[in-house]
């Protein structure tokens, strides 16, 4: 048991002995390295890895065969500075958006196939641009709150580049076009200049004060730093800085200038200058959301003036009530032998406009009839406003549409007043030179409301229908003649888009892809077809096909049920009968614009808005109604 003992033991201090030399040896390779990487980095050693910020794509292999080469031969050390160069300059680059990263590589999966099995694809493949869906997002609507204006994207073509005019008109509407119109001189530009100033010195300045020999230029450089600061503090505009400014500027300029001099730590200043860079661009990005947001609500809300007009109009209307004309006057109201006029609308002040433009450009008046259908919100303005200011001999009836049969607006499933909508459709083409070119064209289509109409006007045969975005220059006498060889919608044809350039939208209900959009504003409507060939229960249908329930496809729904409820019931009219485009297009010209018999505000900037464009609104202000006290106090003045 002793020598079981001193064996036990001796095997015991021999197994410590062993465990204490690995932990030696282990802290010894600790210390080892400890000082072997600061002394990496002193010697220069580093050099040979990447300084920055990496981003998780590494550069394409091919990237090397370009550089550094001599008689053929590639040098690795021209190969390796060559690679950080390249990685610094794409850190620095704003990357592309995803999507058209994708179609890129999508394209050059394409070619490289193509190249390698030299087997035929079809065009789409050749041209790499992928098919995707059809995207539709709800965009602004018009002033008069429509629920309209909806956008429809055609992805299945690519994506346009950031920056681009195409995106920009894609993402913010026409607040591009309208911030270029109304641009006016930069009022802040030194104060900008100072920022920038600030900016780079704040970059170098952690780097210079860390330099032995350079306190000078350090105590200097934070001197100037915090002058910046304090004016900055100060001023908002170029009108608000010291008279002292240049010899500011300017003395900040050699100090940066000394210190770009000195060698420095480049990857300090790169990780500086790119904390400000994404500050900047995140600013930026918040700015533009911004403008884009407070545009599109200056578009779809009621400007102050014209609110307050229709409130102090419907308060008068009940403070004394005034006799209703329309009673006298009630045998023309279903005269199916005069000439009768509908006008879905919710904004007051645009449809007079529009009564006005037609009752001044006709030669016989006595005859016409004007229905304007609105909601229960501007009923009661609408009523004092034509009692108090009548067209001639024209006979203008105003209905609320909340007044009517419940069981008639449940058997469509109207849920709630729908104008006529707006949307946007956005689309590419086909052609590989262009599938990066966003085209965007504006269409009004009828809105659900629409398709009571011959339930309304049970006793009528034809009727015209105007938007209240329109006005009239000349005589409409005409088009009650016009033949619409059994038609039921008379009506411009919009050649710009083709529905097989929504079939994503549309479906399989289609009938003939080339055929053309038609588009509100002035239509011809032949009630008895409509009622001989059920246009509203095609309607019926269509609608439950593209509304699921809420509240969004019941808007959008308006787009495909429209186009699809009458492409069999069409009767193009003359395409100089409307001229449209007046709300968002600046090129329209003006011999144009004076031979059209109408002209079509359709897009974002009405001309009653402070966002209309201006060369087009003197032709809409010629029909404003003139000397009306309420308009005074208000203050709506255009």
């Amino acid at each position: 048991m002793k020598g079981h003992v001193a064996v036990t033991t001796t095997s015991s201090c021999a197994a410590k002995q062993w465990r204490w030399k690995w932990l030696a040896l282990t802290i010894l390779l600790l210390v080892f390295f400890s000082m072997f990487v600061p002394l990496a980095f002193l010697l220069g050693l580093h050099n040979g890895f990447p300084v920055g910020y990496l981003s998780d794509e590494s550069p394409p292999s091919e990237f090397f065969e370009h550089y550094g080469s001599k008689d053929g031969a590639i040098d690795p050390i021209s190969v390796k500075e060559d690679s950080r160069v390249k990685q610094m300059l794409m850190n620095f680059t704003p990357s592309l958006p995803q999507q058209i990263v994708q179609i890129i590589a999508r394209q050059g999966d394409g070619k490289s196939k193509s190249s390698d099995e030299g087997s035929e694809q079809p065009k789409s493949q050749s041209m790499g641009v992928p098919k995707l869906p059809i995207v539709v997002s709800n965009m602004t609507s018009t002033s008069d709150s429509r629920p309209g204006d909806r956008i429809v994207e055609d992805l299945s073509k690519g994506s346009n580049f950031y920056g681009s005019e195409s995106s920009c008109e894609l993402e913010f509407g026409s607040y591009c076009l309208w911030s270029k119109e109304h641009k006016e001189a930069m009022k802040d530009a030194t104060v900008k200049k100072f920022k920038d100033q600030l900016f780079v010195a704040r970059a170098y300045y952690p780097s210079i004060a860390k330099l032995q020999g350079q306190e000078n230029l350090s105590r200097e450089m934070k001197q100037n730093i915090q002058e910046h600061e304090r004016i900055l503090s100060e001023v908002i505009s170029d009108a608000d800085l010291p008279p002292l400014f240049p010899n500011k500027i300017q003395k900040m300029e050699q100090t940066i200038a000394k210190a770009k001099g000195c060698t420095v730590e480049c990857t300090n200043v790169e990780r500086k200058l790119r904390q400000i860079l994404d500050l900047t661009e995140d600013e930026t990005h918040f700015h533009m959301k911004q403008s884009a947001f407070l545009y599109h609500l200056g578009v779809q809300t009621m400007p102050k003036s014209l609110h307050c007009l229709s409130m102090r109009l419907t308060v008068e209307y009940f403070r004394e009530p005034r006799p209703d004309m329309e009673l006298s006057l009630a045998f023309k109201l279903e005269d199916p032998s005069l000439r009768h006029y509908v006008i879905f609308t919710r904004d007051m002040l645009a449809v007079s406009v529009t009564i006005n433009s037609t009752v001044l450009n006709s030669k016989n008046t006595a005859d016409m009839v004007f229905h304007l259908i609105t909601d229960r919100q501007n009923f009661y303005a609408m009523k004092l406003w034509f009692a108090r200011n009548p067209c001639n001999e024209a006979v203008i009836h105003v209905l609320n549409i909340d007044d009517l049969n419940q069981s008639l607006l449940n058997g469509i499933g109207l849920k709630q007043f729908s104008a006529s909508e707006e949307f946007r459709i956005s689309v590419r083409g086909f052609d590989q030179t262009e599938f990066l070119q966003l085209r965007t064209e504006y269409v009004s289509i009828f809105g659900h409301s629409h398709f009571l109409l011959p339930e309304i006007f049970k006793n009528l045969k034809r009727v015209i229908v105007l938007d209240d975005d329109v006005i009239v220059q000349q005589d409409l006498s005409s088009l009650w003649n016009i033949d619409l060889e059994g038609k039921v919608n008379g009506a411009v044809n919009f050649c710009k888009l083709q529905l097989g350039q929504l079939e994503i939208i549309l479906g399989r209900n289609i009938h003939d892809r080339s055929s053309c959009l038609w588009i509100s504003g002035l239509n011809i409507i032949d009630l008895e077809k409509w009622r001989e060939h059920n246009v509203t229960g095609t309607y019926q249908k269509l609608l439950r096909t593209f509304h699921n329930g809420n509240e969004e496809t019941w808007r959008t729904a308006a787009l495909p049920t429209s186009l699809l409820t009458f492409q069999d019931h069409l009767f193009p009219l003359d395409s100089t009968l409307v001229i449209s485009g007046l709300g968002h297009d600046y090129h329209v010209s003006e011999e144009v614009i004076k031979n059209a018999i109408a002209l079509h505000y359709n897009g974002n900037m009405k001309p009653w808005l402070d966002l209309g464009i201006p060369m087009y609104k003197k032709y809409w202000k010629k029909f404003l109604t003139q000397g009306e006290p309420f308009m005074d106090e208000c203050n709506v003045r255009h």
